[in-house]
């Protein structure tokens, strides 16, 4: 049974201190049924996905509270928790649930406020993603955790601050035409290179946002679709999930992605695609060195070729394969619990030929949804209605 998505919507991602998860729920929710013949009643499950609720606004307990918040109280309801990687484990329940007969109808989410808090409690709250006795008692956070990865890979392979500053230019130049993306302003390759150092060989602008911001979509089966006469925006092809230790010391390589090559490998197998068939894609570049090491694991580039996508135009808009022509985490933004399902929102818009940076002739999409440095990955393939 395939899933398809029949409404994708999302919030602007910025900062709302003002705010509250309830409230960029609801008003992505709210949005996403605006438009289609089916009401909160209607659903079977709301599916949550959230990382910093009860370390940044002292609240659990997201799936009932946002379920009953957004008028589906009697739906089944749970928060799904993968760290960064939320979103897109939230996206491969919830199609588990529809392939498995367990639901009909499920609204998909995620959300995250994190600019309630000061920078240091940010950093200390998604250091809950990391390993705390190896990596956090000894002083890592995850700007010194991806520049450890950064510094092997330019060890290994070569490459260079430029080339990595490529990957900032392209997706944050992306964003510029992207209304929901947080920043707006287009950047060279001098102005990453000339930005605040944050952990050599990475600066600020090698790196995502603090951003708040949630994203739904709504998943129905297709005999659901049929019976209530609701059209198909994407179908959900395949889905791939899997883990690897959460400290880089237990890993055998920090430069390769062992969780994204086999989630990558099970989505391919059950879509019955391969990576030749994709023709836009919304990694998660949280650091301008995820991108790279994306590519490679997602089976686009061989070991230490990934950075020719940026540097050589390849992954632009107009490149072979465009890569995060929505701006990505570092030009669109990283509300870490609702990236996941907003990459999807980005694709199912591009699939349906309403993207501000629509890809010609995109059929075939894919997401690649990371939690912490490797640790948790999803990957998500989506094929046009």
């Amino acid at each position: 049974m395939v899933a398809t998505i029949v409404s994708a919507a999302s919030t602007k991602y910025d900062n709302y201190p003002e705010s509250s998860s309830r409230e960029l729920f609801g008003e992505a929710a709210a949005e996403a049924f605006d438009g289609i013949d089916l009401t909160p009643a209607d659903l079977d499950a709301v599916y949550v996905g959230n990382f910093m609720g009860d370390l940044i606004e002292d609240q659990g307990h997201m799936g009932p509270l946002l379920a009953d918040h957004v008028g589906a109280r009697e739906a089944a309801s749970i928060r799904v928790e993968s760290a960064c990687a939320s979103g897109g484990a939230t996206v491969a329940q919830a199609v588990q649930a529809i392939e498995a007969g367990a639901a009909e109808a499920v609204l998909v989410g995620g959300v995250e406020q994190m600019s309630l808090a000061d920078i240091a409690h940010v950093t200390d709250a998604l250091a809950n993603a990391a390993d705390d006795v190896y990596e956090n008692e000894q002083g890592l956070t995850f700007p010194g955790i991806y520049a450890l990865i950064a510094r092997r890979y330019m060890h290994e392979f070569g490459v260079t601050q430029a080339d990595l500053a490529a990957v900032s230019v392209k997706n944050r130049n992306n964003a510029v035409a992207n209304p929901l993306a947080q920043f707006q302003e287009e950047v060279s390759r001098e102005d990453v290179l000339e930005s605040k150092p944050i952990a050599t060989p990475l600066r600020l602008y090698d790196a995502c946002p603090v951003s708040d911001g949630a994203s739904v979509v709504v998943v129905v089966s297709e005999t659901f679709a049929t019976a209530h006469d609701l059209d198909a925006s994407a179908r959900i092809l395949g889905t791939g999930q899997s883990s690897d230790a959460v400290a880089l010391q237990d890993r055998a390589t920090i430069t390769h992605m062992p969780a994204a090559e086999r989630a990558a490998t099970a989505a391919y197998d059950d879509a019955g695609v391969t990576p030749v068939d994709i023709d836009v894609a919304e990694v998660h570049d949280c650091f301008t060195i995820a991108e790279i090491v994306a590519l490679e694991a997602l089976g686009f580039y061989e070991l230490g070729e990934g950075a020719r996508g940026a540097v050589e135009g390849e992954t632009a808009l107009d490149g072979r394969l465009p890569v995060n022509p929505s701006g990505g985490l570092l030009g669109k933004g990283h509300p870490v619990g609702a990236t996941g399902v907003g990459q999807l929102v980005e694709l199912t818009k591009q699939l349906d030929g309403r993207h501000p940076n629509q890809v010609d002739d995109a059929d075939t999409a894919l997401a690649h949804n990371v939690g912490g440095s490797g640790a948790s990955t999803t990957v998500t393939i989506l094929g046009g209605a």
